[in-house]
């Protein structure tokens, strides 16, 4: 929390950030290309959707986007409002209560007291902080970053709607190159989580099916 307006640089996006904005890409492609009728289905139809599924998308990664800067502003905010508690706090255990309720649970509990006040002095040296939040140049990559993820994520999905010429086989196609981008992204899901990476694989195929089923029929 208390990095939140370090100036050190960062990674955009952690690897569950990444990872959840392809899973959302991938399901609101799906559900263009699974509500799609074949039947009677040519050049023109697959056209529409190609452009429609693939718009949606745009539209999504710039909301999307604009919902990650939110949240890096916020986190920005907290760090500073953390801080400035820490530094005002009226004794040395109100302080270390701060920290402890902005580290992860598991290191809070295997800091003894002696490591807590060390922090509490190192940060209570700080000088410079800032007044209000205000976005960095990290931040805006990010948004970017998560931008490009949920539209190219889509793209692999679309190619064979422009490349094949008949709709039945390239819907096929499509959703083929989607299952297999689900069960990657449930792998590496359960790679990131420390947990069966091959079964999170087929449980996200599963999972990303059910959404697009849940999707389609309450009209998305």
């Amino acid at each position: 929390m208390f990095q939140s307006f370090s100036t050190w640089p960062k990674l955009a996006l952690d690897p569950m950030e990444r990872i959840s904005e392809t899973l959302f890409a991938l399901i609101m492609v799906l559900t263009f290309t699974c509500s799609f009728s074949v039947a009677g289905a040519g050049r023109e139809e697959v056209r529409e959707l190609l452009i429609g599924a693939l718009g949606c998308n745009v539209a999504w990664g710039i909301i999307d986007a604009a919902f990650y800067l939110m949240g890096s502003f916020s986190l920005r905010g907290q760090g500073i409002l953390k801080l400035k508690a820490l530094i005002q706090a009226s004794s040395p255990a109100d302080a270390h209560k701060v920290i402890s309720d902005a580290l992860p649970p598991l290191l809070a509990s295997v800091l003894s007291t002696t490591d807590v006040e060390q922090m509490r002095e190192r940060l209570a040296r700080i000088t410079d902080i800032p007044s209000r939040p205000q976005l960095r140049g990290n931040d805006w990559f990010g948004g970017v970053v998560v931008f490009v993820i949920v539209v190219l994520a889509t793209l692999p999905v679309l190619v064979p709607l422009a490349l094949i010429e008949k709709a039945k086989p390239a819907l096929r196609v499509s959703n083929g190159i989607a299952i297999a981008m689900l069960f990657l992204t449930g792998y590496a899901f359960g790679r990131h989580a420390g947990h069966r990476p091959l079964a999170m694989g087929i449980s996200m195929v599963i999972l990303g099916g059910a959404m697009v089923a849940v999707t389609i029929s309450l009209g998305g």
